[in-house]
């Protein structure tokens, strides 16, 4: 199933080319993002339970010396910093501010996904509630569009480390 303006035939992009390449099985939704501003939003456009709509948001460690993390988690969750400080082994970390994470990524927010920085350098967390799901869905690499895949075939491709998040 696709919404918005695209046909699934017709949309190509990095995100989807990798997919295809690792005969990886996803669905493609596509939709209106001036009208799906945040995670939740973009689950009510695509039909899929909030819970089931993750986001990724890029942190960065107090050390400099280590890159930037993505941390894939649900939508309508706010991350645990302390928690992924604990999870990643980190003293401290700071959420990056919109202009910082898309610097970093090379992609605008609300379409930054672990799927379209893969081999980038990026430590991947995943938070461990995917684990409730056969598949999840995450941004497609651009705004306006998610994938939804099989969380196992996600934490393959990007490297993902499963970890609580929860306080």
């Amino acid at each position: 199933m696709t919404t918005g303006h695209f046909k699934q035939s017709d949309f190509k992009n990095n995100v989807t080319r990798l997919l295809d390449s690792r005969r990886v099985t996803y669905q493609l939704y596509t939709f209106d993002y001036e009208s799906a501003d945040s995670a939740v939003k973009v689950a009510e456009a695509i039909g899929l339970p909030p819970e089931q709509v993750f986001k990724t948001l890029v942190v960065q460690p107090e050390d400099t010396n280590r890159k930037p993390l993505l941390v894939v988690i649900p939508g309508p969750d706010t991350l645990d910093l302390k928690a992924l400080a604990r999870a990643a082994r980190l003293k401290k970390a700071r959420m990056a501010t919109h202009e910082q994470a898309e610097r970093l990524t090379g992609l605008q927010t609300g379409g930054i996904s672990p799927l379209a920085l893969v081999n980038k350098g990026f430590d991947v967390y995943l938070d461990a509630q995917a684990e409730q799901f056969a598949a999840i869905a995450v941004s497609a690499g651009q705004r306006g569009a998610n994938v939804r895949l099989p969380v196992k075939d996600l934490v393959q491709l990007t490297r993902a480390r499963i970890v609580e998040l929860k306080p």
